[in-house]
């Protein structure tokens, strides 16, 4: 029997294969171990646990360690099996976990923030811990010396980072909903840039350096795509969830976004096709399609002798309107809005019903997710928050290029 190769990803819907229980707190984050049926846990409780499946089908914990304060993030590095764990006392603690993950044994302790780290990221190449706290600070430090190469500070607390490896530039997000470029050098640093689209505070950043694009989650309860390789300021805003958006991964392979909401809800979004940027909110005094002024316009309330009415705006074209003039609701998804958005009437006519096929798919994690890692190869995803759980499902996508590696491998 032949077998069917698609010619585009197919949808991913997990499915829930197990459930880790036995925290006291909230989990802050987990992470699968790389070639391994394991899990990383830290956990507010002040614990760090590494779980291992067992014959039996369960994760049990194989390494249980406390720790001074409460865990608030952490970096693993596994070809090394270095760990690194942000605490809420501002420390950065380094552990280097034995080969059979029975022991951790404890390297270093950094003095990184003043506050509760937020974020963390731990780079090889250069021997460095790039991390953020509430302190409104990003720092960079020398694993090999222990000694802080450099800091700057923002004006709001710094929420979440990633960083390229190759060109030593992080992305830092704040609560001000603002994303700040940095050229990290040995105890010097430049400023590039500073990304505005969100109106709430960046919750989640991911970084694919293959197509240099930069993805954000926010409160405000969407993400964003910004070309970062294109330097031409494009950006794409994806609009599905009903709640904080958490958690973000981009699949290069699949091209294919998976991002998490503080309800428990999973959007995976298909960025293999063709999608038409949002445009910029015009403003005006009066609708720009009836002509009838707003309720600040009082020369012309005066001169027509009317109440002044409530400005709109059309989310295709972007054109400040009234609310007679926007009366219908529709969907968009090539300009990623995949549920019903004010839109006028001149444009809701525009709209075929071929450009309101849905471009992602929504699942129920069916708990808060206030982290979430992928394991590509195996198809594997865990999530956890503060419901003290810990989901490990199996994302069952297909790929042509994934399904031909696999195959492979059989072979072998």
């Amino acid at each position: 029997m032949a077998a069917e190769i698609h010619s585009r990803p197919q949808t991913a819907r997990p499915v829930l294969l197990n459930k880790i229980e036995g925290h006291t707190d909230a989990v802050n984050s987990a992470v699968l171990i790389p070639k391994e049926d394991g899990v990383i846990t830290v956990s507010e409780d002040r614990t760090i646990r590494v779980w291992l499946k067992r014959d039996s089908g369960q994760y049990w914990p194989s390494i249980y360690h406390t720790v001074s304060s409460p865990c608030s993030c952490m970096s693993y590095h596994h070809d090394s099996r270095r760990i690194f764990i942000g605490q809420d006392n501002g420390a950065v603690v380094e552990f280097l976990i034995s080969e059979d993950f029975n022991k951790m044994n404890h390297v270093k302790t950094y003095p990184a923030h003043q506050s509760r780290v937020s974020d963390m990221v731990f780079s090889l190449e250069s021997e460095w811990v790039v991390s953020t706290g509430h302190d409104k600070s990003v720092s960079w430090m020398c694993t090999q010396s222990g000694s802080m190469l450099g800091r700057h500070y923002f004006n709001a607390w710094a929420s979440c980072l990633q960083y390229d490896h190759d060109t030593q530039h992080a992305f830092v997000g704040d609560c001000s909903g603002q994303i700040t470029l940095l050229k990290l050098e040995k105890q010097t640093y430049s400023t590039v840039t500073t990304l505005k689209g969100h109106e709430g505070s960046i919750a989640a950043l991911w970084w694919d350096p293959v197509q240099r694009l930069l993805f954000s989650g926010a409160s405000d309860h969407s993400v964003i795509m910004w070309d970062i390789g294109g330097r031409k300021g494009r950006t794409l805003l994806l609009q599905g969830h009903h709640e904080k958006v958490q958690a973000i991964r981009y699949l290069q392979l699949t091209r294919q976004l998976v991002s998490c909401s503080a309800d428990g809800g999973i959007a995976v979004w298909n960025m293999d096709v063709q999608r038409e940027e949002a445009p910029q909110w015009l403003e005006s005094d009066s609708c720009q399609k009836c002509e009838q002024p707003f309720f600040w316009n009082i020369k012309q309330m005066w001169d027509n002798k009317t109440l002044g009415l409530r400005q709109h705006h059309c989310r295709k074209c972007g054109k400040a309107i009234c609310g007679k003039c926007s009366s219908k609701r529709s969907t968009f998804p090539m300009m990623g809005f995949e549920f019903p958005v004010r839109v006028c009437d001149e444009c809701f006519d525009t709209i075929k019903e071929e450009d309101r096929s849905p471009l992602a798919t929504f699942h129920e994690g069916k708990h808060n997710i206030s982290h979430m890692d992928l394991d590509p190869t195996r198809g594997l995803m865990v999530t956890c928050g503060s419901d003290r759980v810990v989901k490990i499902s199996h994302l069952s996508w297909r790929c042509p290029l994934l399904w031909l590696s696999r195959c492979r491998c059989l072979l072998l």
